[in-house]
């Protein structure tokens, strides 16, 4: 089975086209930022003392300015100009993780197919944390157990309906939009071939920077002049959710800073929050929590998986339920901020989870 990876870097190029990558030099500056000492950041980097100084040197020609600033008596300390690369390449990652992991996937996924090889799972799915955790643990077993590809919720139960992917994410908020929002699915999902994996209850609200300085209570102060926000891509759950969320309360989104810059995943929101481009996002919590956001609760709802129900007993569908009901996969969700993995792994009919999640409905929207 062939394993693909992609990872996102980016190249310094100096005037004379000159090109160098900051991958190396990221994690020593992130290790001398820690530890006040460029030696024992080497030493933890596994490089010699002159070599740490020569990769710091070089990056330092191609980008015309100091990443270390050094005071008596205090050490090593990182330049603004330190900080803000080491942000840059973080930021990148993060951004790009999503995107870049579901292209690995596919790649990866399409080699297989070529060299013969089978059982592959195939999740469609909006974007979540539980989901990555199920790909990870899955692939963990088994190098390509798992091709996912995210995407918007509707998009992906309709692949399903489709035939083009075994498990289909998607999730629906608890209480007064639960009805509108499960019209979109029930086009697609036969109550009679398919049956909901409940997967887990998270939370979405706003994404602050820390301390929250601009003073947001609420949806309303989305409105402010002085709030700059960024928005999910339309056609996603998210963005459903927080359009119905800003309807419910008065705010309209044309008065809304931003609220036409859109960000793929809930990673990439919170990291153009973290970087200081914008001053608010929406999203689910575990996000927040990464990147030292502050986090304010607006709507809980549910995630699932769809599938068909004749497949619950055969692989590769069989080995995905073994998962999601282990005692260690649980633990790993119940890690992820404002996920509740109280029903992972049960079975729910499809009328039935529509119609409301198995804890009932009990959340509000704040203003």
């Amino acid at each position: 089975m062939i394993d693909i990876k992609c990872i996102a870097e980016l190249i310094v190029r100096d005037s004379a086209g000159r090109e160098m990558s900051l991958t190396d030099i990221v994690p020593l500056l992130a290790s001398i930022g820690e530890t006040g000492s460029i030696a024992q950041a080497a030493g933890e980097r596994q490089l010699s003392y002159r070599h740490a100084w020569g990769l710091l040197r070089a990056i330092e020609a191609r980008l015309g300015g100091e990443l270390i600033s050094k005071e008596r008596g205090k050490g090593s300390a990182l330049s603004s100009l330190g900080r803000a690369v080491v942000q840059a390449q973080r930021t990148c990652a993060e951004r790009l993780d999503g995107p870049l992991q579901q292209l690995a996937s596919e790649v990866a996924a399409e080699l297989n197919r070529q060299l013969g090889a089978s059982g592959t799972m195939r999740i469609h799915a909006s974007h979540g944390y539980a989901v990555a955790a199920l790909v990870t643990q899955m692939n963990g077993l088994d190098a390509n157990a798992v091709e996912i590809k995210y995407r918007e919720s509707a998009e992906a139960v309709a692949a399903l309906a489709r035939g083009e992917c075994d498990f289909a994410g998607f999730h629906l908020p608890r209480g007064a939009f639960r009805e509108f929002c499960a019209d979109i699915y029930r086009r697609w999902l036969d109550p009679r071939r398919h049956v909901l994996v409940y997967l887990t209850g998270r939370k979405q609200g706003l994404f602050l920077a820390k301390g929250n300085p601009k003073g947001v209570r609420g949806l309303d102060d989305l409105a402010r002049a002085d709030i700059r926000f960024v928005n999910r891509q339309a056609g996603s759950g998210t963005r459903l959710l927080l359009d119905l969320a800003l309807n419910s309360v008065g705010v309209d989104p044309d008065r809304i800073n931003g609220y036409a810059s859109t960000e793929l995943t809930h990673t990439a929101i919170a990291a153009f929050v973290a970087s200081g481009m914008a001053d608010a996002g929406f999203g689910v919590a575990p996000a927040a929590h990464h990147f030292g956001l502050d986090f304010l609760p607006i709507v809980d709802e549910d995630y699932y998986f769809a599938c068909d129900r004749s497949r619950l007993s055969t692989q590769p569908l069989a080995s995905a339920l073994g998962v999601l009901r282990s005692d260690d996969f649980r633990a790993k969700v119940a890690s992820l901020e404002g996920y509740d993995p109280t029903h992972c792994g049960e079975l729910v009919d499809v009328a039935a989870g529509l119609r409301g999640s198995p804890q009932g409905d009990v959340s509000s929207v704040k203003r």
